[in-house]
């Protein structure tokens, strides 16, 4: 079985805090009538949708797409079911799971089950951001289209980019089981920049 993971494009898609600014704008710059082939054109912030950030999304100087590890995506990946939670995801939730050095983790929440922004979506506590830090994992990601919400000073960016953790945001996780999945994650091959968009598979180990 094969589940994609990544948020589909397009004008109404969901964008953080609802913000029009942030909602990606398409254009027809040629068309069969006028000019005998259709040619698009698409304007949009690199946090639009499924995407990673780089230590230089919250940390000045730090690295940015240009020393993204593909072999850090193409991994196994841990998915936990945290979906019963209606605020954080907090220290005390995940110290109960197997998570070890070296791990990508995932965590499924409620913000799967909606395909509007919630204001209220469930985000990583900095608690927690430290924790899986300390475990030294090489990746994290969350259903929401942040990591954290409003957070003062970004904790949980900063313990995780600052120690070259990656972070993927905007994941579609409703029909993903809690599990070990083969992760194939590809980001586009945007260079300098502080996040790319990603189209995101997961293969079942099971089958």
């Amino acid at each position: 079985m094969i589940y994609d993971v990544s948020m589909a494009i397009t004008p109404e898609i969901q964008v953080y805090k609802n913000m029009p600014s942030k909602k990606p704008k398409f254009k027809n710059i040629a068309n069969f009538g006028q000019d005998g082939f259709y040619e698009s054109e698409i304007t949009m912030n690199l946090h639009t949708g499924t995407h990673i950030d780089y230590p230089l999304h919250m940390i000045e100087n730090g690295n940015d797409s240009n020393h993204e590890v593909l072999t850090n995506m193409i991994s196994d990946v841990k998915i936990f079911d945290v979906s019963y939670l209606t605020e954080s995801i907090d220290l005390n939730s995940i110290r109960k799971f197997d998570i070890q050095e070296g791990d990508f983790v995932f965590f499924k929440t409620k913000n799967s089950y909606s395909e509007e922004f919630l204001p209220d979506f469930t985000y990583l506590g900095s608690d927690a951001a430290k924790y899986l830090r300390d475990k030294r994992i090489k990746g994290v990601g969350i259903d929401g289209l942040g990591i954290e919400r409003s957070q003062a000073n970004h904790p949980t960016h900063i313990a995780l980019l600052d120690q070259g953790i990656l972070i993927i945001e905007g994941l579609r996780l409703k029909e993903v089981k809690q599990g070990i999945y083969k992760m194939i994650c590809l980001p586009l091959k945007i260079m300098n920049v502080e996040a790319t968009p990603a189209r995101i598979i997961l293969l079942d180990k099971t089958q």
